[in-house]
């Protein structure tokens, strides 16, 4: 059975709970600062100050909403909770905006959209669900879904549509909705939908998603600049760990899990000379040490009671004490 912490209210359960704050945390006990940049429905947030009960909390999320459900959940903690609404690529700045300009112990990203946005029609995540298009995490942005299908150049919709959603068939769909809108503009997820069945469904390899599935998340990344936020994001949050602070990042797609395996492949390195240099001559000293040699996933309990854990993958690293 699940416990309220886990369940974290709002029909969304944290994926990898035991295990992201066991990392997390390890042996640490006493004060220590916590920064949570998808703070979402609160849910790992609320495991880690339960089991660190001196431990201050900076809970960033881009979705109002999210924020306002996750204050609830942490009610329990209020006095150690601040909460700001940004993106994760500021977590930096949030940080010096809160007073922890000397650094922080730990942070965790749960990167994705959580099971409130995808089950919301008006945030138009979800081909499964009629509504706008939209896909704003920050519905402050000017930026949305339809307004990319409805204005962006046909040669942007196949770069989008291939490396954001690893279409093979990405410039014969870019064609699709160019001639679509010329008729009527994109305004609902299942106008998109039926075009994207419609174009890939040849295309379509077996035990494969349905075809809208990696046209969604293509566009979700482009008008989040989810990647682009990642990298940022994994910069500044190195920058942000005080010595023996731990990192922790869960990813949903390979796109994700490939930047943040290299960046920490990268900053773990113990030499940045070319190959086949005979003597060491860069200086470089590691950053960060790995402690999870391969991504940590979901037990097969867990793919059941919540389906979306099943391509979770969790990796974290601790900063090394030495990174002049």
């Amino acid at each position: 059975m699940k416990t309220q912490d886990q369940k974290a209210d709002y029909g969304h359960i944290p994926v990898l709970p035991q295990q992201t704050v066991e990392l997390l945390t390890g042996t640490r006990q006493g004060a220590c600062r916590i920064i949570d940049g998808t703070l979402g429905c609160g849910g790992h947030s609320a495991l880690l100050l339960r089991k660190l009960p001196q431990a201050e909390l900076l809970g960033i999320d881009r979705d109002a909403d999210a924020l306002a459900r996750a204050e609830k959940v942490l009610a329990f903690a209020a006095g150690r909770v601040r909460l700001v609404q940004t993106d994760f690529a500021s977590i930096r700045s949030a940080a010096q905006t809160a007073g922890w300009n000397d650094g922080v112990d730990m942070i965790l990203l749960d990167l994705g959209v959580s099971s409130p946005q995808i089950d919301d029609p008006e945030r138009g995540f979800s081909f499964r669900h009629e509504g706008p298009l939209d896909m704003r995490m920050d519905r402050r942005s000017p930026l949305t879904a339809s307004r990319v299908l409805n204005t962006y150049p046909e040669q942007e919709l196949a770069r989008i549509f291939r490396e954001y959603g690893e279409l093979r068939e990405a410039n014969r769909l870019a064609r699709a909705v160019v001639e679509e809108r010329g008729v009527a503009p994109f305004e609902t997820t299942g106008s998109f939908a039926r075009l994207c069945d419609r174009v890939l469904r040849r295309a379509v390899r077996k035990n494969a998603p349905p075809p809208p599935t990696l046209c969604f998340q293509a566009l979700r990344i482009e008008v989040n600049d989810e990647l682009g936020q990642l990298r940022k994001g994994l910069e500044d949050a190195l920058a942000l760990l005080k010595p023996k602070g731990r990192l922790a990042v869960i990813s949903f797609h390979s796109l994700e899990d490939r930047i943040v395996k290299q960046f920490f492949q990268d900053m773990a390195a113990l030499c940045k000379c070319p190959p086949g240099c005979p003597v060491c001559i860069c200086n470089w000293k590691p950053k960060l040490k790995i402690l999870t040699r391969k991504p940590v996933t979901a037990e097969a309990d867990e793919r059941r009671d919540n389906p979306r854990a099943a391509c979770a993958k969790l990796r974290a690293a601790e900063k090394t004490e030495e990174t002049l």
